[in-house]
């Protein structure tokens, strides 16, 4: 029955927090890279330029959807509503958030009455995610804790790994364009990501597990969660090259819009897992 196939593999995977599997691992790649496609027509039919401004102004909506996923983790909402904030959900969600933000700071723009939209456009971003942190420290400060020792051993983590790919793009490739702000975020995003789940797995203070079929199946064979920053590299280093060599044919905005879905995937469940952790939850 088609019902008990979408049950088995898209809906009880959500409703359960069951780990990816492999069907619903290659839809949702589908669904992201026909929403790439289809974010950046809307974007240059409304006039939008796919900047490097616009995408740093996109970040804080990216932090937000790691947050607000993390408020799911909570268990502070009770309802189905908490279905909103599980992924893949919870893109379309964010999605609405910054495209409503984005229209509102245009329209404002228009009229006169913000001097740079984009400026606004990050701002409102940026309060969003400063809302939703207050809300998810005051849980940990009145219902569990706030692990000092897990943020920073992450973020040290992931700021070395960080410094580390950019020096040997850099300097050891001499890949000069490897410093250009978004690529950085790019890398800083993945690390992240890599650095969580790493910390996590391997040393955690309460069980976690990787839930991406690819990863979980690295971390079996290798016996340690830190295989990811290889696997990541492998992706990232080959990508900012072609992605580089598409900008310079004259694809430039289709490419940063690229670079900002990259982003997304890193950035965004780097935040949430790491945010979980210091929080335990």
């Amino acid at each position: 029955m088609i019902s008990d196939f979408i049950y088995k593999y898209y809906i009880d995977p959500i409703r359960l927090g069951q780990p990816y599997n492999i069907v619903d691992t290659l839809t949702y790649a589908i669904i992201l890279v026909l929403s790439v496609y289809l974010v950046y027509r809307w974007l240059r039919r409304s006039g939008v330029a796919l900047d490097s401004p616009f995408v740093i102004a996109t970040i804080p909506y990216v932090v937000l959807g790691g947050l607000l996923r993390v408020v799911e983790d909570t268990g502070m909402i009770q309802s189905d509503l908490r279905f909103l904030l599980v992924t893949p959900l919870i893109f379309f969600v964010v999605f609405f958030i910054a495209g409503g933000s984005l229209v509102l700071s245009r329209t404002l723009g228009k009229k006169g009455l913000v001097p740079n939209y984009l400026t606004f456009y990050g701002g409102v971003g940026a309060g969003a995610s400063v809302v939703v942190a207050c809300l998810l420290a005051w849980f940990g400060l009145t219902r569990t804790t706030i692990d000092l020792v897990v943020l920073i051993s992450i973020l040290l983590l992931a700021t070395v790994t960080s410094l580390a790919v950019m020096a040997l793009l850099q300097k050891v490739f001499r890949w000069g364009y490897a410093g250009d702000p978004l690529y950085r975020l790019l890398i800083i995003g993945q690390m992240l990501d890599a650095s969580a789940t790493g910390y996590g797995i391997d040393f955690g203070p309460i069980p976690y597990q990787e839930v991406h079929v690819v990863g979980s199946a690295l971390i079996n064979w290798t016996h340690t969660a830190f295989s990811l920053f290889p696997l990541k590299l492998l992706v990232v280093i080959p990508a900012i090259y072609v992605l580089e060599m598409y900008r310079r044919e004259g694809n430039r905005e289709f490419a940063n819009m690229v670079i900002l879905a990259m982003i997304v995937v890193g950035l965004a469940p780097g935040v949430r897992d790491m945010v979980r952790m210091v929080l335990h939850v």
